[in-house]
């Protein structure tokens, strides 16, 4: 076989207690790579249209990419995908962690999970020995819990875990997929569909080594990031993802007391510094990698008892459960965090649910007895922590919000559906896209809802000359932020396609390997003389097939549009941003359709691209 590569798709079908293997071919991993391209084959290729999303028929799959397992900085990555209970259309989340990389090793690119089982139970994957094993005795447990047991069961603390807590068991519409207690596949709820299927934990365990075919060129690269990344990446180990906040606050663009504002007055008491020079105990990371970005937190006060297992909160985390729902208080929003990876609970869609709620109470849209007596205001710390835990636990109006802010909003009536900041039914990520036009036309097209991991930044365009990664994609031209115009985006096409090769290969995008590298990686990992055109091209036939899953199952050109508050100004007052105009959005997207290769007024993948992008038996999904 291939380096990189192991050559095998291991198959499960719950319902049957059947397991076996599909041996793929080279052309198969040339042309799909891995992480969301596997996620987007399978889905396509085996799953029947219409499928329940919580029924026994959707796939959940765990896939690894090309770069995952290999000892190379950004390499602990993998993808979970499965049809979306949020959106009814292609689900897929990104995480980090040891996972993957643990899958990889135990001999398996992907694991493929169909059916569900008439009890709870885990799969347990030991280099090439693959086992279901009751779980009947985990159900109910958080992670911390579940992890514990699982090791001690099988004799082994290096056993990794993909796992649900009691959210992805209650079937959360947004729960997520918890790796090593601390690492989220956070979008899209892939947990609830682990819930549906009775599968609390996938644990892995491989001695072996991922080959390479390559080893002086890989060794050579490898080397040159541990030389090299301090001088690139420094803040994100000293501050992590959170060192933004104050910047971001700047510019108007934190999103704060559900995206009515953009600047929170209390942004200084949840920055990356305050929070290292407070309750941060330590910092960890993922497979492989030198940065350690990720942020260890541990309070232990009366009335509020965090646990440092579980880590601590990321920006998108403070975004959501701080300035978003006006609280700034750090060891609330850890508390939160907390409650989430326990639980597993994406933190983001959790965070937007308790602000939407907030919002509707401040509105007179919910009473105190909707909400079991919580004064539900922004900045109440204290009812935001335990509306999170009603989440979790389906209880009161956690029961309602489980479903989703669109659903919620539904049901609570009036005008709440104005307070429901969604894409195809997924929360707003924390970036406010009233300062980044480029970034809004992102969200409106994703395939999975709102997503900033395969976003656009048009930060990068507002400065002449442009920096090299643009004008080596032949974009020469500076754009202000709050112009979406043709130049805007085929700037977005190009650097979205380039962001789902990241996915693909299960490399972390805070690694800041330029294309060539990552190119020169790949072909050291697997023998091919490929290049970045070709990477490119497996992005793009990722994110069409990603759409055209979309199509089959139901969405429309109108799904790609953005919530009523991106077309209003900010609450209180105008801090660089411009609402979005729907006719300029609607214009641009019709560009887009039409430079992607799809009908401009359906954005349906036309015969002659899906060719062109050698994947015609898409069409027969489509047509």
């Amino acid at each position: 076989m291939l380096g990189g590569y192991n050559g095998k798709i291991l198959r499960v079908d719950l319902t049957e207690g059947k397991i076996w293997v599909d041996e793929m071919p080279e052309s198969f991993y040339r042309r799909y790579l891995g992480g969301n391209g596997f996620v987007a084959y399978y889905l396509l290729h085996e799953m029947p249209k219409g499928v329940d999303p919580l029924g026994p028929d959707n796939l959940l799959i765990f896939a690894t990419g090309t770069f995952t397992g290999l000892p190379i900085a950004g390499a602990g990555r993998s993808t979970v995908g499965a049809k979306s209970p949020l959106s009814n259309g292609y689900g897929s989340a990104d995480v980090g962690g040891f996972f993957g990389a643990e899958l990889k090793q135990a001999g398996y690119d992907a694991v493929v999970v169909q059916g569900k089982s008439p009890k709870p139970v885990y799969l347990w994957i030991k280099d090439g020995e693959v086992e279901i094993r009751d779980a009947s005795h985990l159900w109910g447990k958080p992670t911390l819990e579940t992890q514990e047991a699982i090791q001690e069961e099988l004799g082994d603390s290096r056993v990794r875990l993909a796992m649900i807590g009691p959210g992805g068991e209650n079937m959360v519409r947004y729960a997520c997929v918890i790796n090593d207690l601390r690492h989220a596949a956070g979008r899209t709820g892939t947990g609830a569909v682990m819930g549906s299927k009775n599968l609390k934990a996938v644990a892995a365990r491989g001695t072996g080594r991922v080959p390479v075919a390559n080893q002086d060129k890989f060794r050579e690269l490898s080397r040159w990031m541990v030389d090299h990344w301090k001088d690139m990446t420094w803040g994100m180990h000293d501050l992590g993802t959170p060192g933004g906040v104050m910047g971001l606050n700047a510019l108007g663009a934190l999103p704060t007391r559900n995206f009515q504002d953009g600047q929170f007055a209390g942004a200084e008491k949840i920055t990356g510094s305050t929070l290292r020079d407070t309750i941060m105990i330590g910092r960890e990371g993922c497979y492989a990698c030198p940065v350690r970005c990720k942020r260890v937190v541990e309070v232990h006060e009366e009335g509020m008892d965090i646990n440092p297992i579980y880590g601590g909160p990321e920006y998108e985390t403070i975004g959501a459960f701080g300035s978003n729902c006006g609280v700034d208080d750090l060891k609330a929003v850890s508390k939160a965090h907390e409650i989430c990876n326990a639980n597993s609970l994406d933190t983001i869609s959790c965070g937007m649910a308790v602000s939407f709620a907030m919002e509707c109470f401040e509105n007179g849209l919910l009473t105190l007895e909707d909400t079991g007596g919580l004064e539900l205001r922004f900045g109440n710390a204290e009812a935001m922590v335990a509306l999170t835990q009603m989440i979790a636990d389906r209880k009161g109006l956690g029961d309602l919000l489980a479903e989703g802010t669109d659903y919620a909003a539904a049901r609570i009536g009036g005008n709440a559906s104005d307070y429901s900041i969604t894409v195809k039914g997924q929360p707003f990520p924390m970036h406010e896209c009233r300062t980044r036009h480029g970034q809004a036309l992102g969200y409106a097209l994703s395939p999975t809802g709102a997503d900033h991991m395969h976003n656009f930044w048009d930060d990068g365009m507002v400065n002449d000359p442009l920096g090299e990664g643009f004008q080596q994609l032949g974009i020469y031209d500076a754009v202000p932020r709050t112009v979406l115009n043709a130049q805007k985006v085929r700037a977005y096409m190009y650097s979205s396609n380039w962001q789902w090769v990241h996915n693909h290969l299960g490399n972390c995008m805070f690694i800041n390997w330029t294309r060539d590298q990552m190119a020169e990686i790949v072909s050291a990992m697997t023998g091919w003389q490929t290049n970045v055109w070709e990477l490119m091209r497996a992005g793009e036939r990722g994110v069409t097939m990603a759409r055209a899953f979309n199509l089959r199952e139901g969405l429309t050109r109108d799904d790609d549009r953005l919530p009523r508050r991106m077309q209003q100004h900010f609450v209180s007052g105008k801090v660089n941003e411009e609402p979005v105009d729907p006719e300029v959005l609607e214009e641009a997207k019709e560009i887009f359709y039409a430079m992607m290769g799809w009908d401009s007024e359906t954005g349906t993948p036309t015969l002659a691209k899906l060719q062109e992008l050698d994947i015609p038996w898409v069409y027969d999904q489509i047509k």
